[in-house]
């Protein structure tokens, strides 16, 4: 299961792959909106990836309350453990002879 660090770094090349813009420094209390200047769209667009890189699924509610990189890491590493603790499917029975 990834760390909080690996996730921000995962977060950082999203964000510079989707902005076109170097982001060094992603700390916790760093505003996506205010200061990172990510519009809705530019938001969609990288929750999107970030749950298809981690297969994890974020709802509206959730996100309404992510305004900081802290708050989306602090809902990231919960959603990523609780995918990680999903019991595996059960094995397939085995085949008639």
């Amino acid at each position: 299961m990834p760390d909080r660090q690996s996730i921000r770094q995962q977060l950082t090349q999203f964000l510079e792959e989707d902005t076109n813009a170097p982001r060094s420094d992603l700390g916790d209390a760093v505003n996506l909106r205010a200061d990172l200047g990510l519009d809705s769209v530019d938001f969609v667009g990288i929750i999107m990836r970030i749950e298809g890189h981690y297969r994890i699924r974020l709802t509206h509610a959730e996100l309404e309350t992510v305004v900081t990189v802290g708050n989306l890491l602090d809902l990231l590493e919960a959603k990523i453990a609780e995918a990680a603790n999903v019991p595996a499917a059960p094995p397939a029975p085995p085949a008639a002879a």
